[in-house]
């Protein structure tokens, strides 16, 4: 694939991820029932909703920025795998598998621009230069 396609797949899948985590981090830190009636309905507890919206809304920030923090933007990745996988397994458990659609799109979502990500930047990862 050539470098311009894998930027723009990247850049869609960033936007992307970066709206959606990004609403429910707003969502999450403002009370909006419906995230929270559904989190506190898989067992959350409130301080943990609040965390939740910290970390996503940070993980945005720092997704957004261009060709910077390359390292951190790895963690963010992983971060965003693992709140994706307990959503699904949450939801799976307590709602049924018809709840864990949005959990299957985000995962499917995240796993392309994670893979484009590694495409543009694996050389500045592996020898150090991020």
């Amino acid at each position: 694939m050539k470098t311009k396609t894998t930027k723009i797949i990247y850049w869609s899948g960033v936007i992307f991820m970066s709206l959606w985590f990004g609403a429910s981090g707003f969502f999450e830190l403002t009370q909006n029932p419906v995230v929270w009636d559904i989190t506190r309905q898989l067992g959350y507890p409130p301080h943990f909703i609040y965390i939740l919206g910290v970390f996503k809304l940070s993980g945005v920030l720092v997704l957004l920025l261009s060709n910077r923090l390359l390292r951190l933007k790895e963690w963010v990745f992983a971060g965003m795998f693992f709140d994706i996988i307990f959503a699904f397994f949450s939801k799976i458990v307590v709602l049924g598998f018809p709840a864990t659609i949005d959990a299957l799109i985000a995962l499917s979502a995240l796993s392309l621009t994670y893979l484009m990500f590694r495409k543009l930047y694996s050389p500045e990862l592996i020898f150090g230069e991020a």
